[in-house]
């Protein structure tokens, strides 16, 4: 029996590392494959943010592969996906994505994704968005791609980062259609 196509998740250099964290422990505690990489910016933000590095995650995931390597199986679309998560999307890697440079693993297989039709989610955490990066994320929401900002449901009345990190994390995982219990949204006839 073939395996099970995985979904891609790439790291990038932004601020909201524990957004991808909590994605991956999720993703996992759905036994959804996962092939992992991690761009150099990553890694510092992951010791920053979440006190840790990306050996960290590797428990989390199937595959696990050096941004440098553009040989790797997910560098091609012969390579079946579940389709690409950006978690934290930065501004450089949304626009090189937009622009179709696919200098990078991460950067390579998002134009992968996009080239054959796969969901691309992107969740850029930046605030506020310049004029250059709106015209980005446009592109890339006009050639299909899902861009999900990172930003919170305050009508979830959250308590704490946790539950904002939760829901965010849920919020893609609502968008690969993986089942979760991370929040649970308004209900209809109740005011937002």
């Amino acid at each position: 029996m073939p395996e099970e196509p995985p979904i891609v998740v790439g790291v990038s250099g932004a601020s909201g590392a524990p957004i991808a964290l909590r994605l991956l422990r999720a993703l996992h505690d759905a036994q959804r494959p996962v092939a992992l990489v991690v761009s150099g910016g990553a890694r510092a933000v992951l010791r920053e943010e979440c006190g840790i590095d990306e050996s960290a995650l590797r428990p989390y995931v199937r595959d696990a592969y050096d941004d440098g390597d553009l040989g790797a199986p997910i560098a091609s679309g012969s390579r079946r996906t579940r389709g690409m998560v950006v978690v934290p999307c930065s501004g450089n890697t949304a626009a090189k994505i937009a622009l179709g440079l696919g200098d990078t693993l991460l950067t390579r297989a998002a134009q992968v994704t996009l080239k054959e039709r796969r969901p691309l989610i992107v969740v850029p955490r930046e605030t506020p968005i310049p004029t250059t990066l709106l015209r980005h994320l446009t592109t890339l929401s006009e050639l299909g791609a899902v861009v999900l900002v990172a930003s919170p449901a305050y009508y979830l009345h959250p308590r704490s980062i946790d539950d904002v990190t939760d829901y965010l994390a849920g919020k893609v995982l609502d968008h690969l259609d993986v089942p979760h219990t991370l929040y649970t949204g308004w209900k209809a006839g109740e005011a937002p």
